[in-house]
């Protein structure tokens, strides 16, 4: 029986589970693998203490930062697929067994919500990107699509302006979800070529890199293209929390939802964070932030606090 088993090797569960190990908490720590979404990035320009790191370098030293603790055990290459309530606290079943525990972090993160048209893998890292917060200055003196019409998406061109010689706006429906504040901003920018609406996006184009896109009028069903150099695509994510979605309570976009300790109001002893729960704020710092916070209070709660 673990004191807490954490699930997910990005930011958020690393930091769980240096300070769960800090608190000499009998831990075990489950993950596919480390470094969360942001493996993917070549450059990560706000990891705080870093000017620029790429994804994979965050992946490694985060992982060399878990295992340099003592009194945790790590289970590597593992699937975590469901937890159960127990007599005793939790069962967490995994692609290889099932273990039990006192209490459970959740910080299995999310995946981005993909095109899945023809290029969006072929160029992804080489042109296709999903995180503006991280790789808008990567496009510095390139023209560049983004896909998506709400607050994502607009933000997305907003952190665009200042690299970018030109950039598309293109939303699927006739109207924008975004903010009205947000498009105002943005359309005061010269750079901002407009929003393409009722806009399909077919293909993403290039050779080894993005060189365009095709996309489909809904309305005329007119085929185009734009020459662009990249595409942001901004249509949402999609939080990793089936495995708890019987237990705990989640949003309407399945995010958990948490109290300001993270804690999961709907199944005591479950705690959660990073990009799986409703925090508001989706990036790297934030997450380990909520990890420390997650393990601390885990720790409390065994205490009885």
């Amino acid at each position: 029986m673990y004191d807490t088993i954490i699930i997910g090797g990005g930011p958020a569960g690393v930091s769980a589970g240096i300070y769960a190990a800090r608190k000499k908490m009998k831990t075990l720590f489950i993950t596919e693998n480390f470094g969360g979404q942001s493996t993917v990035s070549t450059d990560i320009g706000n990891w705080i203490g870093h000017v620029s790191i790429s994804g994979l370098q965050l992946a490694k030293s985060l992982e060399a930062h878990l295992k340099a603790q003592e009194d945790i055990e790590i289970k590597e290459g593992e699937r975590a697929e469901l937890v159960v309530k127990t007599d005793a606290g939790f069962q967490v079943k995994t692609n290889k067994g099932a273990y039990d525990t006192k209490t459970v972090i959740v910080c299995s993160g999310a995946r981005h919500r993909q095109l899945n048209v023809p290029g969006e893998q072929e160029f992804s890292s080489r042109g296709v990107a999903y995180c503006s917060t991280c790789d808008a200055p990567l496009f510095r003196g390139r023209a560049m699509a983004v896909i998506g019409g709400g607050n994502s998406g607009l933000e997305a061109v907003a952190d665009l302006i200042p690299y970018a010689t030109e950039i598309y706006l293109l939303n699927y429906t006739d109207k924008i979800k975004g903010d009205q504040l947000t498009l105002d901003k943005i359309q005061a920018s010269d750079k901002f070529k407009g929003v393409i609406y009722n806009a399909e996006t077919l293909e993403i184009t290039g050779d080894k890199t993005v060189t365009g896109l095709k996309y489909k009028d809904r309305l005329t069903g007119e085929e185009k293209t734009l020459a662009v150099q990249g595409v942001f695509v901004e249509i949402g994510a999609v939080p990793n929390s089936e495995l708890v979605k019987n237990l705990v309570e989640l949003n309407s976009y399945g995010e958990i939802i948490i109290d300001h300790r993270t804690a999961t109001a709907s199944a005591p002893g479950i705690f959660a964070a990073g990009d799986v729960t409703d925090e508001a704020f989706k990036q790297n710092n934030i997450s380990a932030g909520d990890g420390v916070k997650a393990a601390l209070s885990a720790y409390q709660y065994l205490q009885g606090k």
